[in-house]
């Protein structure tokens, strides 16, 4: 793939969904490379802002009404060259489940120590430290 395309893909927005002290999790039904586990995110779509994406691809996938309280950073994702943004939610009600089953398999509440073993190749180092600092360990 060309940096043109690349480019011109919509870009992926994740939700770091942070409640009594555990990070949400997904696992999708088809693995990016070895992204099993991952944050709830999707594309985002035209005229739409990154943290509104975030919010809304929870909703969609999870059934959690979120409210995006900061972004946290972006980058080119180093296994899938996509635009990712992560933005930092908070839970403002809804029960967490498999809501879009065609696109997840499971999802988890994960706690801080736990993280390594849902992401063995490490986090963007901005959500890390974000977790580093929200997760009560």
């Amino acid at each position: 793939m060309t940096q043109q395309n690349a480019e011109e893909r919509p870009g992926i927005a994740a939700a770091i969904v942070v409640h009594e002290g555990r990070v949400l999790m997904v696992r999708r039904r088809v693995s990016e490379g070895q992204l099993s586990w991952q944050f709830p995110a999707g594309e985002v779509e035209s005229g739409e802002s990154r943290e509104d994406a975030a919010v809304r691809e929870t909703q969609e996938e999870t059934g959690l009404t979120v409210k995006a309280m900061k972004l946290l950073g972006e980058r080119t994702h180093p296994a899938t060259g996509r635009l990712m943004s992560y933005t930092a939610c908070e839970v403002i009600g809804g029960h967490a489940h498999v809501a879009d089953t065609d696109e997840l398999a499971e999802l988890a509440w994960v706690a801080h120590a736990e993280i390594p073993h849902y992401v063995p190749y490490g986090l963007f180092e901005p959500v890390q430290e974000h977790l580093d600092a929200s997760l009560h360990r």
